[in-house]
Formats: C-alpha cells, structure tokens, sequence
C-alpha cells in the first residue's frame, strides 16, 4: 500500500536538529522524498507498523508531528502531480 508520511519537527535546539536528520534519514529508508518533510512509501502492514513505531520514538511529541495517510493499493487514480518530479517512483523497478 502507498503511505504519505509528513513530519514537522521542531529544530530550535541542536536536539531537534539531530531529530529532523534522524526522522528523514529513517523515512528515506522505507521510501522516495517528494517534497522536503513528505515521502511516498509502498509499505506491506508489517513494515508500516515498524516504521511507525521507530518515528514515533523519535520524534518529541510535545513540540514535533508526524501525519500517516494510507492511500492504499489503488493510489495510482488518489496521486495527481504537477511540476518537476523528483526521481522515479517509489514502485518502479531500478536496474544499477
């Protein structure tokens, strides 16, 4: 299923920096970045829930956020993009 992840983390203090490297470098493992702080990620339950889990330790949440959407197996008719697309996507085989 495809999997919106936003997040806003809060980064005035040097903990809050190294949060927002965490969180993103933890979202580029699961998925592509579409714009700075949302990822797509085609995710099966399990690795949703894992990943879920892990961002939630992360994050404080009496000053960060973090939004899920599930769109789904079906997102290709949910998902309309306009402008410069960034990389392939996230459920397109890539050959090295």
């Amino acid at each position: 299923m495809l999997v919106l992840i936003t997040y806003d983390v809060n980064t005035e203090t040097p903990a809050g920096k190294s949060r927002l490297r965490k969180v993103a470098k933890q979202c580029v493992n699961y998925g592509r970045r579409v714009q700075n702080s949302v990822f797509e990620c085609i995710l099966d339950h399990a690795q949703c829930a894992v990943l879920k889990a892990t961002l939630t330790e992360m994050i404080d949440p009496e000053v960060d956020s973090l939004r899920f959407y599930y769109l789904g197996n079906k997102y290709q008719a949910k998902v309309e993009h306009i402008g410069v697309d960034r990389g392939i996507s996230s459920d397109q085989v890539l050959i090295l």
